[in-house]
């Protein structure tokens, strides 16, 4: 298949979008803990999306998964549970700090340590700074740190600004010390996604031998990957349920006390609730369908396909905090801050693809 890196940084900015926005479904979930409805969106995210699209393109997933390398196997599951942890505090991450400062520290280490440690570890690296194209794709990852740092700035700034009333009124429950701890553990984290992809690229190339096209050739590692993401996030939910005694928001217990008094009200909107925790789950899953695909696009240098998500999830988060509230009140420096990261971030993904289409052309 022919490398067609601009159609990949629009696949990219597609699937940064569905991650930027796949949290706010959960925003109406009414009656239900963070662990209740983090699970049911993760049911949704990492078994039921990925099995049903993977069985529904790729031809003979069974057989792919069976004869795939055990080797490639255990290491894309083992980095997906790595992962997990990472996707389980962004949800804690945004919870602290809000979609547009909580994505920015996350993202600053994930985009660093996804991009820049595979080709590192697979002896690449030296072979990529020797070449023009090379260069212009480490070139636009450095300018992506910088807008994410930029962003991150931004965020630093509105905390100083900003009431603490403002702040509880836009996101219930800030806690900046808190959220900086939880976004640098999930940043590193979250970076294990990208090092799940790589080691299983044995699975994507069964895939293809299998008639599998190659734009969908990746479906197969999502479904590894993922399902370690669901083993650590399920058991971390569930121990969150016995603890907090949350465990009736499934069942519409309604009248069962949790440890800090509150009882859960009367008139739990089940079916709401499922739908759209299903549907953030759904919306979480298509970042990385689409992800799968970008990469596919990107031609050799495809590790820079992290960098490209990264940035395309903070643009599309930073815009939607602004949307919702998050950076009003705030000062013309602070503004400014915010513009100035989102035109940074712009430009990354420009330079990124620009670079990747010098070493296609070459």
């Amino acid at each position: 298949m022919t490398p067609n890196p601009f159609l990949g940084v629009v696949l990219h900015a597609i699937g940064g979008l569905c991650s930027a926005i796949f949290y706010l479904p959960f925003k109406r979930v009414r009656g239900w803990a963070w662990e209740s409805y983090w699970l049911v969106g993760g049911v949704s995210s990492w078994i039921i999306m990925p099995w049903l699209i993977a069985s529904m393109i790729v031809p003979d997933l069974a057989g792919v998964l069976r004869e795939a390398p055990q080797s490639s196997l255990v290491k894309s599951y083992i980095f997906g549970a790595l992962w997990g942890f990472g996707g389980l505090t962004f949800g804690l991450t945004v919870r602290y700090l809000g979609i547009a400062l909580g994505v920015a520290m996350a993202l600053g280490y994930c985009a660093l340590f996804g991009t820049l440690m595979p080709p590192i570890v697979a002896g690449e690296f030296g072979d990529i700074l020797s070449k023009t194209s090379g260069q212009v794709v480490l070139a636009g990852v450095a300018v992506c740190v910088v807008g994410i740092l930029i962003n991150g700035w931004a965020g630093i700034s509105k905390e100083r600004e900003m009431s603490e009333e403002h702040k509880k009124a836009t996101i219930r429950e800030f806690d900046f010390r808190k959220g900086v701890l939880v976004a640098t553990f999930c940043g590193i984290a979250s970076s294990c996604m990208a090092y799940g992809f790589a080691a299983g690229k044995p699975i994507a190339e069964l895939a293809v031998k299998h008639g599998t096209p190659q734009l969908w050739k990746n479906l197969p590692v999502l479904v590894v990957v993922l399902l370690g993401g669901f083993t650590t996030n399920v058991l971390w939910c569930i121990g969150l349920n016995l603890k907090n005694r949350s465990w009736g928001d499934y069942l519409d217990l309604t009248h069962h006390r949790r440890p800090e008094g509150d009882i859960v009200p009367a008139k739990t909107p089940m079916v709401s609730n499922y739908c759209f925790a299903a549907l953030a789950g759904a919306l979480w899953y298509m970042q990385f369908f689409f992800y799968s695909m970008g990469t596919t696009k990107m031609g050799k240098y495809d590790f820079s396909s992290w960098t490209l998500h990264m940035a395309s999830i903070m643009i599309f988060g930073t815009i939607c905090g602004v949307m919702l509230g998050e950076w009003s009140g705030v000062s013309k420096l602070t503004r400014t801050l915010v513009f100035a990261g989102l035109m940074v971030l712009v430009g990354s993904t420009l330079i990124v693809g620009y670079g990747n289409y010098l070493n296609v052309t070459k």
